[in-house]
């Protein structure tokens, strides 16, 4: 009877091990057809830059990284744009010259790293971008300072040039540039402050070069932080994107490189996206979390001042990871968060699941708030009217109405709008009479599902900021409070 027992045991198991072999490799191959339905790589998607940025070129300053950043673009315009010849021409391909998505039709190359020499600057401003974007998310902010500040607007490796630049880079090599400008730029300040503004993993960057410095005892470089949308979490699932890549490598099936392959129609933003990347800035935020829960009360006093924008609806990085990751960590020195709600005012709420305020409430009743927290929310049932609401230690203040409102159809900010004012040119929603460029902010199109290459979630993302001037009034006095 026992030997049955084993037996029939025994024959479970070998069942069950063949199964879920069987059933691994189903889903691998089932994985492999569904993503090789991506549409065909272009050589965008597969020339390798050999003069990209990488921690081990062993570049010394920020200026020989211009200096190489010179080398990449030549390289970029050698083996892409006098290189590509399209079948049928595009109208909205960056990559075709004289298009108007073709980057060069803009009065700057704001593909580009930039600095702007101020001999009469009060401060310095680094500006850092995010993933797969370029340093014109950051020119609106350079422009408004440019008067006050010597700015350094950063191309982070990998961007700027071709989306393929994105599959091999690493966190360390956009720490190792941020450190470089940051270096660059403390030099040149002789002693003045120094800001930095980042966005998204540009915030995470700087977060991090803060982080290190405190955790090796050495003295940080920024005097103040200033994130729009930081990547402070991210969710789980992330860390499929490394498992992913290895994968291509192992079949040889390069669309399993990129997590989405799209028509590159906007001249300063990747549209397609390699996995890679979003393991890259999956890795920097489990870095910043180690580095935080490592330090001490007093280290954590360290920390420079932060001020951070951030749209409590952000489909990109976790909202509520910037309350719970970042501060519930943070001593009271300063600190600013300003959450811009979503429009309130119309029946548009009956349609959501849940309340995305919900999951922050525990965080702000059964914590202290050690820093000034603003909400920007409807205040009228039926207006679209907002106001500057005060919690935690600005509680005291009244509601300051604003002179600003959500625009009509506009329900809630993104990740991307926090950087653009209704006056871009490319994603606001002014249309500019006789334009030779792009308007990405004017392109929504109504036809069937499948029909047209740009996809109908691009098309319908909030991509500019209708409180941008109340940001730039909240940046200012967050700066100036130092100064005096």
């Amino acid at each position: 009877m026992r030997a049955i027992v084993i037996g029939s045991t025994k024959h479970f198991f070998f069942a069950l091990f063949y199964s879920i072999i069987g059933t691994s490799l189903a889903l691998i191959m089932l994985a492999v057809w569904l993503l090789n339905e991506k549409p065909d790589l272009s050589i965008w998607h597969t020339t390798h830059l050999k003069n990209e940025y990488h921690q081990q070129s062993g570049l010394k300053n920020f200026t020989e990284y211009l200096s190489l950043e010179d080398k990449l673009f030549k390289e970029v315009d050698k083996k892409i744009y006098q290189k590509y010849q399209p079948e049928i021409a595009s109208p909205v391909n960056r990559y075709e010259k004289g298009s108007s998505s073709d980057p060069a039709l803009w009065h700057s190359d704001w593909n580009r790293s930039f600095e702007w020499e101020n001999d009469d600057a009060e401060f310095g401003l680094l500006l850092i971008h995010g993933m797969s974007d370029s340093p014109y998310s950051m020119s609106h902010i350079a422009e408004h300072y440019r008067h006050q500040a010597h700015i350094v607007g950063l191309r982070l490796p990998g961007h700027g040039t071709i989306p393929s630049g994105l599959t091999d880079i690493t966190w360390s090599d956009l720490a190792a540039v941020v450190s470089l400008a940051t270096t660059h730029l403390s030099e040149k300040l002789k002693g003045k402050p120094l800001y930095v503004v980042g966005f998204s993993t540009g915030a995470a960057l700087a977060l991090n070069h803060e982080l290190e410095a405190i955790t090796l005892n050495k003295a940080t470089q920024y005097s103040k932080m200033i994130f729009m949308s930081p990547a402070i979490g991210l969710t789980p699932i992330a860390q499929g994107a490394y498992w992913q890549a290895k994968l291509g490598e192992l079949l040889g099936q390069e669309k399993l490189y990129w997590n989405s392959v799209e028509t590159e129609y906007d001249p300063f933003k990747y549209m397609s996206f390699a996995v890679n990347a979003g393991d890259v800035v999956y890795q920097l935020t489990i870095r910043n979390q180690q580095l935080l829960k490592q330090l001490n009360p007093k280290q954590l006093q360290a920390i420079a001042p932060i001020q951070t924008f951030q749209s409590i609806i952000d489909d990109t990085v976790s909202s509520v990871n910037v309350v719970d990751e970042l501060y519930q960590y943070l001593p009271e020195n300063q600190h600013e968060l300003v959450i811009f709600d979503y429009n309130r005012s119309s029946n548009f709420r009956l349609l959501m699941n849940q309340d995305p305020m919900l999951p922050f409430e525990p965080y702000w009743t059964n914590h202290s708030i050690d820093y000034r927290l603003t909400f920007i929310e409807s205040y009228q049932q039926d207006g679209r009217a907002v106001r500057a609401r005060e919690v935690g230690l600005f509680a005291d203040q009244a509601p300051q109405e604003l002179l600003l409102s959500w625009p009509k159809g506009v329900f809630s900010l993104s990740h991307i709008a926090l950087p653009f004012p209704i006056e871009d040119s490319l994603y606001g929603p002014i249309a500019v009479e006789n334009s030779e460029t792009v308007q990405i902010g004017l392109a929504i199109f109504q036809a069937e599902r499948g029909l047209l290459s740009m996809s109908a979630a691009n098309m319908l993302r909030q991509k500019w900021n209708p409180f941008y001037p109340y940001m730039l009034g909240r940046m200012d006095a967050f700066m100036i409070q130092l100064q005096d």
